[in-house]
């Protein structure tokens, strides 16, 4: 059963507690805005034939918002829970009245509010300042966005039920933060790549979630991406399994 009372205030006080946090800030929040901002220095917005009109800001964006999930589930969510871990604050947690389950879902809340927020600054960044077309459904979009968003904070709690302390925590996510940002399509499209990179790109999730938000973004369906959508589902579900089955309080 889940206490609503408590969870309410226990993601209150935990995205103020992220927000006073300067490298979560910087990485959730302006990292990806910067980027953009950035890119628009170098390429502008001109439409390009090559890109089916579209500039190239129109078609890095959607992808951007995949740096703000994966920064989040794999950085974010297993070096924080590995910190309270190791600081002895989720046992503390379990001496008090508060049930395990609502914790947990205050914890994924918390990161959920934290990744919509660096996704909604980067939209607006993009949408106000660099007039950038979205040709898709802001629902369909929105859904694509929080599909992608529990995969991969599934797989951060994996990462958290793995490392011993957020020191590993952070070279794990490391290790797999910065490939999957340079060979799914994130920083340079995957058009552009070698064959044999994007056959590697199909085996990494950051990949699949840049396709359907990119997708999503141009007006496509869900329907056009079964794939991805089964994918990141799959993830979801087996990454929650794993972490409930070897998550540590202490």
């Amino acid at each position: 059963m889940i206490q609503i009372r408590a969870l309410q205030k226990l993601v209150i006080a935990q995205v103020r507690l992220s927000l006073r946090d300067p490298m979560g800030v910087f990485f959730i929040l302006l990292f990806a805005p910067l980027l953009l901002i950035f890119m628009g220095f170098i390429f502008g917005n001109d439409p390009d034939p090559m890109s089916g009109g579209r500039g190239a800001l129109d078609v890095f964006l959607p992808s951007y918002a995949a740096i703000v999930i994966a920064v989040v589930g794999l950085m974010s969510v297993s070096v924080e829970t590995t910190g309270r871990r190791e600081a002895g604050v989720l046992r503390r947690f379990r001496a008090t009245p508060l049930r395990p389950l609502t914790y947990i879902l205050g914890d994924v809340l918390t990161h959920f509010a934290m990744t919509i927020l660096g996704i909604f600054l980067l939209f607006l960044l993009g949408v106000t300042v660099y007039k950038v077309r979205f040709d898709g459904s802001p629902l369909l979009l929105t859904m694509g966005i929080c599909l992608s968003t529990a995969a991969f904070i599934s797989l951060g709690f994996v990462l958290a039920s793995l490392a011993p302390n957020p020191r590993t925590a952070t070279i794990m996510g490391n290790v797999l933060l910065f490939p999957m940002m340079a060979l799914s399509g994130t920083t340079f499209p995957l058009e552009l790549m070698p064959e044999a990179v994007r056959n590697i790109s199909r085996f990494i999730p950051m990949t699949h979630v840049v396709t359907l938000l990119r997708g999503l973004w141009f007006g496509e369906t869900f329907g056009e991406h079964l794939m991805e959508v089964a994918v990141l589902g799959g993830i979801m579900i087996m990454g929650t399994i794993i972490a409930a089955w070897t998550f540590r309080w202490e």
